[in-house]
């Protein structure tokens, strides 16, 4: 394993180009942390939000997912405070399609009405004219995926949305999305330790869509202490978190991990883990931990 030392370790991560006209660095950020308990509400420490934010962006990363349902709007409403103006490389993904009725609740709903009220608060808490990437939350199983897309391809007709993306999907839901849309995105459950979605990562991989992991540095039991990554993380001198996100970044090069935290130090620890490259034999063995 080695390491580089940058004040940009984001840059380290390679680079990967949304939809063939956004081009990122490929370790990005997650905002969903920097919400209250439960992702309700405003943050313990608003300030310590913000330098988050912009520390990451010093670190060099360029890439930002968010969701209308963070807070809901909060964090995209601090996302603006912290950084906009947007400097030119910046890119903000957000979502829409669940609904939030109190802290830890989330429920589907991918009305086209809906979607379009939901994707217009977006721009305006974002101060945008049109979002980089806008992202069906979850398919809502009471309405057809069809007029869901649907409405997301009539905003992005309006020049509203530049591109358009899924979360949580099998691969055939992903199929049937690219018949309605042009899928640039998937946005899945998968770390080191959860690989459930291994399918939906391979399809995604062979057909250059951006397959983003979040929850990307749960390592669970792995990193208990004396825990196979634990051990690992204490041989390399690297963190067992620092450790799953290189691996991330080594498994497949569409992979576009989006730790989130709500900490500077973290934000800081987190974005080094650009900066480790793994040998064959070491992500082989990390790999083999689970």
């Amino acid at each position: 394993m080695t390491a580089q030392t940058t004040s940009r370790p984001a840059d380290a991560s390679g680079t990967f180009t949304i939809g063939g006209d956004l081009p990122i660095n490929r370790l990005g950020y997650g905002a969903m942390q920097i919400t209250g308990p439960g992702v309700w509400g405003d943050p313990k420490d608003p300030a310590e939000a913000v330098r988050v934010l912009r520390r990451a962006v010093e670190l060099g990363v360029n890439f930002i997912d968010t969701a209308d349902s963070y807070g809901p709007f909060v964090s995209e409403s601090l996302i603006r405070l912290a950084l906009h103006p947007y400097a030119d490389d910046i890119v903000i993904a957000t979502k829409g399609g669940l609904t939030r009725s109190g802290p830890g609740d989330w429920r589907p709903v991918g009305r086209p009405e809906y979607l379009r009220q939901q994707l217009h608060l977006s721009l305006r808490h974002l101060g945008v004219e049109r979002i980089d990437l806008y992202q069906l939350h979850r398919i809502d199983p009471a309405v057809p995926l069809a007029d869901q897309l649907g409405a997301l391809v009539e905003l992005q007709q309006e020049g509203k949305i530049r591109h358009i993306g899924v979360s949580e999907v099998t691969v055939e839901q992903l199929k049937q999305a690219r018949e309605i849309a042009d899928i640039v995105s998937v946005q899945n459950l998968y770390n080191l330790a959860n690989r459930n979605a291994e399918d939906v990562l391979d399809y995604a991989t062979a057909e250059n869509i951006a397959f983003i992991p979040w929850f990307p540095i749960a390592t669970g039991e792995l990193a208990r202490p004396g825990g196979p990554l634990d051990t690992f993380a204490t041989e390399h001198g690297a963190s067992p978190s620092q450790l799953a996100l290189a691996w991330l970044l080594r498994r497949s090069p569409v992979i576009l991990p989006i730790p989130g935290t709500s900490s500077v130090a973290h934000v800081e620890e987190n974005t080094a883990a650009a900066t480790i490259t793994l040998t064959d034999e070491e992500f082989a063995a990390l790999s083999a931990a689970v």
